[in-house]
């Protein structure tokens, strides 16, 4: 896949929610995985699809309900690809909110090789 091609596919699967599917369809088994910081929940970099995987299910199971997303149209340039992810959630044992990062990709032979998200 051409890295337009992948955003529009990755777009698609995060406006549903399927972050998990976009992972195994879309990510290198290499990939890396970089937040804003390291909280107690998580790291501040996560190395391999299966850990980033597992990163996805626990951010899952800390959730309550996950009431919206929306993805914003995609910046590609060259070998990256940028967008706007909004989540109106509600995580256990918190109120309602609205979270909002930027997520930005690099692909690398037709693969997510990675993420890291900007809050």
């Amino acid at each position: 896949m051409t890295t337009p091609e992948i955003a529009a596919r990755l777009v698609e699967l995060c406006g549903k929610g399927d972050f998990e599917a976009a992972q195994r369809e879309l990510y290198a088994d290499d990939a890396i995985s970089i937040e804003p910081y390291a909280t107690p929940e998580f790291q501040k970099e996560t190395k391999g699809l299966k850990n980033i995987v597992e990163k996805g299910e626990k951010f899952t199971r800390m959730t309550e309900e996950l009431h919206n997303t929306t993805v914003s149209n995609p910046l590609v340039t060259g070998n990256i690809i940028a967008f706007v992810l909004t989540m109106d959630i509600t995580m256990k044992g918190k109120k309602r909110m609205s979270m909002g990062e930027l997520c930005v990709y690099e692909v690398k032979d037709g693969k997510i090789i990675s993420e890291q998200f900007f809050m």
